[in-house]
């Protein structure tokens, strides 16, 4: 009987890790949002790490967060690190291009609590007398991650995330100086 039982769960063992073997690696998460406002406006607020506090989901997840600045003061060259508690975890972001008022490049880097390098892409629109603003981040899970993608939708648990940090963007954009 024991010996059936542990025949059983190998079983299961092998069938869920041909399952996730076979799970596609490459994800693309993306979100956008129309801002009543010039592509300047939302364009500097991405592209200065330092501004991020105002609009950034995960800012507001660990107020007692350690953040890093380094290289440039903002666009390319420009880093942001941080490490906080098992919400936001430990990283670094590095823009890697900025093209003015149109796009910007970042290198993600997650550290803790799941090591995982992806690309985020900011594009900025003229959408009639406003932008369309485009948020994506996209990479290849590993096997952990496509573990986790059978039990969570990722899309719809960062995507959230996107929207509350558009929004935001959207809210100080449009109440900036004109």
């Amino acid at each position: 009987m024991l010996k059936k039982i542990l025949i059983g769960i190998a079983a299961v063992v092998v069938l869920f890790v041909i399952v996730v073997a076979t799970r596609p690696a490459a994800f693309r998460i993306e979100r956008s949002t129309t801002i009543a406002a010039p592509p300047e406006r939302p364009f500097a607020q991405v592209n200065d790490f330092h501004a991020w506090p105002a609009w950034s989901p995960w800012e507001k997840l660990d107020p007692a967060m350690n953040r890093t600045h380094g290289g440039a003061p903002a666009g390319v060259g420009a880093t942001y690190a941080w490490t906080g508690n098992d919400d936001v975890g430990q990283g670094r972001m590095t823009i890697e291009s900025s093209d003015k008022d149109a796009k910007i490049g970042i290198k993600l880097e997650f550290i803790k609590p799941f090591a995982a390098t992806n690309q985020t892409t900011f594009t900025f629109t003229p959408a009639g007398s406003g932008t369309k603003v485009n948020w994506a981040m996209e990479g290849q899970n590993g096997f952990m991650a496509k573990a986790a993608s059978l039990f969570m939708d990722m899309d719809k648990l960062v995507g959230a995330d996107f929207e509350r940090g558009l929004a935001s963007l959207k809210a100080i954009s449009e109440s900036a100086p004109k």
